[in-house]
This record gives structure tokens, sequence and C-alpha cells, in this order.
């Protein structure tokens, strides 16, 4: 309920409109510098978290982790490029390669090894799947000797799985379908994942079920390269906080199909 009237508060604050063109004309060149050293802002988008992000067979990028791309570029004044990457896994492991300025990522203790990340602008939930014929049917019975879990190798809940099973064993797929293709052919006995992704999979799909409760929350955040200055995860903060206040966060996803509620509380 807390989270819904916040909701309603951001979106009257949403109707107010954004100044943004007053913002983009005050950021100073050291930011720009900062965040974007090439002249154009390099976004990493990971579109194979299904809720934030999705790439269409012509390659087109699109969803929320894309508006908010597109509406920190326009602030700094500065043109655009979409990196895309299949997975999170792949955009922390580019961190330090200098291939993106900015990324769209789930906090986490190993990724911020490498990247700077501001607060949450979603929160999402991390569920499990089993086969409709598993006798699981709770998150509880799932951390035990013999239970196998598919995940997506270097994903926000492969991190935070590796750090608290004491029993599980993890089976690491090189992407989320081909976590999805091992639980379905029963060479594990549960899968984890994004919530609202999985509950697309499993309305398709009458032999899987999801575990109700969910093991984990996941906090989708934006990113910078630790290495770069101060100045870059300093306005991205700012940024954060004004694009949840504002309602933008919460258009952004009604936009692409996503419950507004969503959006994460401010810092």
């Amino acid at each position: 309920m807390r989270r819904r009237s916040m909701l309603g508060a951001l979106m009257g604050a949403a109707m107010l409109g954004w100044n943004g063109t007053a913002r983009a004309q005050s950021v100073t060149a050291d930011v720009k510098a900062s965040l974007a050293p090439t002249g154009t802002l390099r976004a990493a988008i990971n579109y194979g978290n299904a809720v934030l992000a999705s790439r269409n067979a012509a390659g087109e990028l699109s969803g929320v982790s894309v508006d908010i791309a597109h509406e920190l570029a326009r602030r700094l004044g500065l043109p655009l490029s979409l990196v895309p990457f299949r997975e999170a896994g792949e955009v922390s492991a580019a961190a330090s390669k200098n291939v993106w300025d900015v990324a769209f990522l789930a906090r986490d203790p190993a990724r911020a090894q490498s990247i700077t990340f501001t607060a949450a602008y979603v929160v999402i939930d991390g569920n499990y799947v089993v086969l409709r014929t598993s006798p699981i049917v709770a998150v509880d019975q799932i951390d035990r000797d013999g239970v196998t879990i598919a995940v997506a190798v270097g994903s926000a809940y492969d991190l935070f799985l590796t750090r608290t099973l004491k029993h599980a064993h993890l089976v690491r797929a090189a992407s989320g379908p081909e976590a999805l293709a091992l639980l379905r052919s029963n060479r594990t006995d549960v899968l984890a994942g994004v919530k609202e992704a999985l509950a697309q999979i499993v309305a398709s799909d009458p032999s899987l079920r999801m575990i109700a409760e969910p093991f984990m929350t996941i906090d989708q955040a934006v990113g910078t390269p630790a290495a770069r200055p101060a100045a870059a995860s300093a306005y991205l903060s700012a940024f954060v906080e004004e694009i949840k206040a504002s309602g933008f966060v919460a258009q952004a996803l009604k936009r692409n199909g996503q419950d507004e509620a969503l959006v994460a509380p401010p810092r």
C-alpha cells in the first residue's frame, strides 16, 4: 500500500512536467567528460532482462532502460550510442574494457568492485520456477542437498545464490533461455529468474509453475565504471532520484507494458 501511495505522488509530480532543457544547459563540461569521455554517451543495454529491455528481430532495442538512456543523453546534450548485451554478466565483465559509459544493472557487492552504482530506480523480485509435477512448493524446500538450480551465469540471482546457498547446487547456463532449457529437460530441479519474465514463461507453458514467494529482491540501478571521476557517479545519483520523483520511471514502465509499482522508493 505504501508503494502504491508513493506511486500516486510520483505520478502527480509528473503532471507538472520536467524542465529537462534547463538541466541539460546547466551540465558542466566536467560532468560530460567524466560520464562520456568520447563525446558520445555509450549506454550498455542488457536485453536479457525482459522487464527493462528487449531486442527485436531487426536488432532494435527498446524498453525502460532504453528510455532512461535517451533521457540521460538528452539532459547531457550528448549523442547516444546503445551497446547491446545478451546477459547482465556480460555487461559487468566489460566494465573495465572501455566499451560503455553507463549501464543498467542490478546492484550487487561483486559487481560493485568494478562498477559504481546509484540507488535503485526499479525493484523487482527474484523467483523460482519448477516443473508442475515437482514436489517443491515453497522456497524453504529448495536449499537442500541434492537440489539443482539453473541460473544464467553472472546474473543478479546467480551472484546472490552463490553467496547464500548452503546445500543446493547451482547449474550455470550461458543465457536465460538456456537455463530454462535445463529445467524443461529435467537436468535441473529449479530455475531462478526475474519474476515478471518467469510469469510470462509459465503463462505460456502449462508444464511449469512458479513458486509464489520470492527468494530475493533485485535493485535495478544505473552504474558507471568505478575508475571514472566522482563527478560521473554524483550526477547519475542525482539524475536517478529526480526521474523517480518526477514520475519519468513510472511512465516508462507503463509505456513498456510493465507495472508502475516497480518504481523504487526515494533514497
